[in-house]
């Protein structure tokens, strides 16, 4: 993105205590680990429910998912929404705005929204193809709602925020991105504050393309399991409110936690795989430690992409592996959530914070036998941590990879 490594701070600072960068106040996430974060962080200790199948549209597809279950009603004060995925969002977008004391209600405050998604913003207007295929005589309903359903609008617009407003939408990294180009809003002064992660829906398209791949599973996801077979779709949000650190100060908020560091690179490999050397992979980590003034050794673990397709995990946990050695701590939370497409980099930064914050990782869900051919094998049990920093990957069709940096400004 251009400009994004200029507005980033640099200080090139090694092995410091506490972090530059931005403050985190505030998080929300839904997916199918939980509802809120307090019961996503019980699924992360204790594990979660393993998919089952779909139930929000009609298939003849066998494929297990992730659902989200129990959702509250769509009205939100005087609008009804019609996508779910800004249902999810508007609903980690809640959470995370009380978390971090409702700094949208403050007018003196310029907030920013910034939100990654795939399905929301190009898949929802199948009604209208289904019907003008039947009767030649769509309802324009659908058209409406597809015009309607830019994501970042929708939320700007249900919380009252006046700042700018921008959806991304780059594949399975979109919401990482989107965290990446708040902070550039942040860095350049644009924004007191910014609502920023990702979102996404379950959808018949992406079921139907995934498994056309030959890339999902018959059976619940094994990230870098020596017998993975292919990954679960799920659905879900997470969302950060990222604060520059003058903001957080003078509202009087501690986050405890900062997003130091963000990188992104595209190797263009091939369209749906990745470059069997991870070299965007390796690009994207090595410009957010940069960004952070971090080295390899200071981070204290990775929750990375993890998709447990077979060539994914290979690649990303030799390149992982590569960069940080032998005493890597390394796991997928895909195993609690399924891949949640344009949600997943917002979700996993999220549990990336919330891991960070708690002093400890957990278990890599769905591992039985790590995959000898893997130098180091994940993380098998729930593991104390006792460092500072903590990074995630996002890794995207087209080549994309994406990488944040966090970082404790309290300590554990």
């Amino acid at each position: 993105m251009p400009g994004i490594n200029e507005n980033m701070p640099n200080p090139r600072r090694q092995n410091t205590d506490m972090p530059s960068g931005f403050t985190i106040t505030g998080l929300g996430a839904i997916s199918a680990a939980g509802n809120n974060t307090a019961e996503t962080l019980l699924s992360l200790e204790t594990g979660g429910k393993e998919p089952g199948p779909v139930t929000l549209f009609g298939t003849d597809l066998d494929r297990p998912v992730f659902e989200v279950k129990n959702l509250p009603g769509k009205l939100h004060g005087d609008r009804q929404l019609t996508s779910r995925t800004a249902h999810l969002a508007s609903l980690a977008v809640r959470e995370a705005l009380r978390d971090a004391r409702d700094p949208h209600r403050d007018p003196a405050l310029t907030i920013g929204v910034c939100l990654g998604t795939t399905v929301a913003s190009q898949l929802n207007n199948l009604p209208f193809y289904l019907q003008y295929r039947e009767s030649g005589k769509p309802d324009l309903g659908p058209v409406r709602d597809y015009l309607d359903c830019n994501l970042a609008a929708t939320i700007a617009d249900i919380f009252g925020c006046r700042g700018p407003r921008t959806t991304v939408v780059n594949a399975c990294s979109s919401g990482a991105d989107a965290i990446g180009t708040a902070l550039s809003w942040l860095g350049a002064g644009i924004c007191d504050a910014v609502i920023t992660g990702g979102a996404d829906e379950l959808n018949r398209v992406p079921l139907c393309g995934f498994n056309s791949l030959g890339i999902m599973s018959e059976k619940p996801c094994r990230p870098f399991d020596r017998n993975r077979d292919g990954l679960n779709l799920g659905e879900g949000a997470g969302i950060l409110i990222i604060e520059s650190e003058g903001c957080a100060e003078r509202r009087k908020v501690k986050g405890g936690l900062a997003v130091s560091g963000y990188g992104s690179a595209c190797d263009a490999h091939h369209l749906t795989a990745p470059h069997p050397e991870g070299v965007g992979l390796k690009l994207a980590i090595e410009s957010a430690l940069e960004r952070s003034g971090l080295l390899p050794e200071d981070i204290s673990f990775v929750n990375a992409h993890g998709t447990a397709t077979p060539d994914n995990d290979r690649i990303e946990g030799g390149t992982l592996c590569g960069i940080f050695g032998a005493g890597i701590r390394y796991f997928s939370t895909k195993g609690l959530t399924g891949h949640t497409l344009g949600a997943a980099g917002g979700l996993e930064a999220v549990f990336t914070a919330l891991n960070l914050r708690e002093g400890w990782i957990p278990h890599n869900t769905g591992c039985r036998e790590p995959d000898p051919g893997i130098p180091v094998p994940p993380v098998m049990v729930r593991t104390p941590i006792d460092g500072n920093a903590a990074l995630s990957t996002s890794l995207a069709f087209g080549g994309n990879n994406a990488a944040l940096v966090f970082q404790c400004t309290e300590q554990n």
